[in-house]
């Protein structure tokens, strides 16, 4: 079973899904195609999403609220994410990104040792399932705009000042 749950942010409705492992979805409620983000999760997962509390719930509140007053620069509640080993590996080197910190696109292809990887690396951001956590968010073009939020370029903006105001 998958437990769903909606929870607000100064940023707008988030929907949050968690099984015994961790959270496993985490985005913003009109984000385009949220119903294939969902369709996506019950079928890599084999499990049925129903409303309901989890025990990680509880915990991705407080740091979600503590993140958006400004007193938290790390996340600790535990995440279970599906996906090939590439995404895998893409979704990683986006949480050692440090807060404050943003990278291309195609830094993080040569950070993963691949530089002609640069749309492999967009296309996993872009089906990464756990907004904010995994911080896809300080990732942008190779020209220094915002590009590629799901979640929308003006959130991807609130973000990163939110971010450099926590550092500075």
């Amino acid at each position: 079973m998958i437990y769903r749950k909606t929870i607000q942010t100064p940023l707008g409705e988030m929907i949050a899904c968690a099984v015994d492992e961790g959270i496993c979805l985490l985005e913003f409620t009109d984000r385009k195609n949220i119903e294939k983000q969902f369709t996506s999760l019950t079928k890599s997962l084999n499990a049925e999403i129903k409303e309901g509390d989890h025990i990680h719930f509880g915990q991705l509140e407080n740091e979600l609220t503590e993140y958006f007053e400004g007193k938290r620069q790390q996340f600790e509640v535990p995440l279970f994410i599906k996906g090939t080993e590439f995404q895998q590996k893409v979704w990683q080197l986006l949480r050692e990104i440090p807060m404050g910190e943003i990278r291309t696109y195609k830094q993080q292809s040569e950070f993963l040792g691949n530089p002609k990887a640069i749309r492999a690396v967009g296309t996993a951001n872009g089906i990464n399932k756990i907004a904010i956590l995994i911080p896809c968010h300080r990732v942008i073009g190779s020209n220094g705009e915002l590009v590629g939020y799901a979640g929308g370029i003006w959130r991807k903006q609130k973000l990163l000042e939110l971010e450099k105001a926590i550092l500075f």
